[in-house]
């Protein structure tokens, strides 16, 4: 799984990576992570708010840091 935080690194930016990894980590999957901060390829997802959360290629949540649980659903 590939999985993608779209955002210029704030701190929602990170807590929505630590709380992914925490998902993931609880799920039992393997994933791959990367940090997009250029904004020319986070518009490329048409994301217009960050923090954004991409998995393999579609934009799963935008504009907000879902909890733990929410984003183990959007992985499922």
């Amino acid at each position: 799984m590939e999985i993608k935080i779209l955002g210029s690194g704030c701190s929602n930016c990170n807590d929505l990576l630590k709380r992914t990894e925490k998902a993931v980590e609880e799920l039992g999957i393997e994933a791959t992570f990367e940090k997009v901060t250029d904004m020319v390829q986070i518009m490329s997802f048409g994301v217009m708010k960050t923090p954004a959360l991409v998995v393999n290629g579609k934009v799963k949540a935008s504009g907000r840091v879902p909890s733990v649980e929410d984003i183990k659903d959007l992985l499922k």
